[in-house]
């Protein structure tokens, strides 16, 4: 099925050898005291700024920021530092344990019970390999049946270290969670600017020459996202003329000024300044806006200011002390904030803002644990009401193939992990050229290439939300919209 919350994992095994005394490292900041009956237990919250052979007591216990897939690099210093260390048992807990790829898998497996799949280059040939190769939407009989033969003895191994729970288990303590992957069309001058850029910096003349996603290609990438999220955020660019941007600013209106934010330049933009008007009007509840860019952020602040609504703002430039203050205010039902701001990568894991119910995906990640992890902010235990969790796409673009790829990697996660066997083969080699293509056509190209997403029988016609219903006319060409299960508590 289909989960706003990814399942966690937990794989454990134990590890021979001595337990050896290291150099004591106990800084204040990063030590947590645990009380239970008379004795006091410490628990040392370590981000490994120093090395952790500098420990003189073996630590009871060492958590990784309370998520295992930190250590899906074998090659990163967190890794190498927690395998160095001499333990009786290792435990590991992912919501996440499949982010990207399988070789993430692996490592997390490693971690835990060395050896078990081999080394990497040995999982690689013996599991990856067949096992994307008979996933692939162009794969023979023969690979496919292959790839699910590999696939069998993957799980059968790693089942032996592996306890699984999802977030069904949680679905009768949380209200219901209505998700809506909203499609924006784009307004005029994004759609002028997007056909200028692919007219001018040719990024598929570019991957067609040399067969793979180069330097070049990430940029225009990156450019195609923040255009569909508001031209303001590529305005420099036209102004420098950039390759793409040459010309462009002829696009823009006369005496157009970065210094305010208008929002009917852009559809996504156009269609959230209708869901924060239509909420703050008609209900009381407060909205959680994520946003994968600061400069995002900052259009965000300059619309609250235009409108008058009060908000906090979460980014990477925040103390973790700062961040645990602002979010048990905003949480508080006497606060004034109606919106909370957070960058998806300083903020998407963790945090429990149960003070809103409403929050707005407004740009997708290539990583779908990334966007998983930040809906995940409302949904927590302790929300009393109905949760909305809008997902914006601009219609016809980049970032609509960015939801089917995430989609993909989804599925291979559910194939590994859940052993689901009915998961469609979205991509072929090919489809990567799809990606500097503009339909302008369609109301949804997810819908038109009927990309059968993780339980697509599950999205439903007939759009509940009365917000939305409220905010059709602004931009909106289509909806997908999911329950996450059948009312079991009076909640609003």
């Amino acid at each position: 099925q289909r989960r706003s919350l990814a399942p966690s994992q937990v794989a454990k095994r134990k590890h021979g050898g001595d337990s050896s005394e290291d150099e004591d490292w106990n800084p204040e900041e990063d030590t947590k005291i645990r009380k239970g009956g008379n004795e006091s237990r410490e628990s040392y919250i370590s981000p490994f700024r120093k090395p952790l052979s500098q420990l003189t007591n073996q630590p009871v216990c060492v958590d990784s920021n309370a998520h295992g897939h930190r250590l899906k690099n074998s090659d990163n210093q967190t890794y190498q530092a927690l395998n160095a260390m001499s333990a009786q048992r290792r435990v590991l807990i992912s919501g996440t344990p499949i982010q990207n790829d399988l070789l993430e898998y692996f490592s997390l497996v490693h971690f835990v019970n060395a050896g078990i799949l081999g080394t990497a280059q040995e999982f690689k040939k013996r599991f990856e390999l067949p096992i994307l190769k008979g996933r692939d939407a162009d794969a023979s009989d023969k690979d496919r049946q292959s790839g699910e033969e590999k696939l069998k003895e993957l799980i059968s191994i790693v089942n032996g270290c592996l306890i699984r729970r999802t977030s069904d288990i949680l679905s009768k303590y949380l209200p219901v969670k209505i998700e809506q992957v909203v499609c924006c069309r784009l307004t005029p001058l994004q759609s002028e600017l997007y056909k200028l850029f692919l007219r001018q910096a040719k990024p598929l003349q570019t991957l067609q020459q040399q067969g793979k996603i180069s330097v070049s290609s990430l940029s225009s990438i990156t450019s195609l996202k923040k255009l569909c999220n508001h031209p303001a955020l590529i305005y420099d660019k036209c102004v420098e003329r950039d390759e793409g941007f040459d010309g462009a600013l002829n696009l823009f209106p006369t005496g157009y000024s970065t210094k305010a934010v208008e929002p009917q330049l852009s559809g996504k933009m156009l269609v959230l300044d209708y869901i924060l008007a239509m909420t703050r009007s008609t209900t009381s509840d407060k909205v959680v806006l994520v946003s994968n860019y600061t400069q995002t952020l900052d259009l965000f602040e300059k619309l609250c200011r235009t409108r008058r609504y009060l908000y906090v703002r979460l980014d990477g430039t925040m103390s973790i002390k700062k961040r645990a203050k602002i979010v048990e205010r905003f949480n508080s039902p006497s606060s004034p904030e109606f919106i909370f701001m957070l960058s998806s990568k300083a903020g998407g894991c963790g945090l429990n803002l149960i003070g809103a119910n409403r929050l707005v995906m407004f740009d997708p990640d290539w990583n779908p644990a990334n966007d998983e992890q930040a809906m995940a902010r409302v949904w927590r235990d302790g929300q009393k009401k109905t949760c909305y969790i809008y997902r914006l796409l601009s219609t016809g673009t980049i970032e609509e193939k960015i939801l089917q790829r995430q989609a993909h990697k989804k599925a291979l996660s559910s194939c590994v992990v859940d052993e689901e066997q009915d998961v469609e083969r979205h991509f072929s080699l090919g489809e990567l050229r799809e990606l500097f293509h503009l339909n302008e056509e369609t109301t949804s190209d997810t819908h038109d290439s009927n990309l059968k997403m993780v339980a697509v029988n599950s999205w439903m016609s007939g759009l509940r939300d009365p917000i939305l219903q409220a905010s059709w006319d602004a931009a909106i060409s289509f909806v997908f919209h999911q329950r996450s299960h059948e009312d079991q508590r009076g909640v609003v």
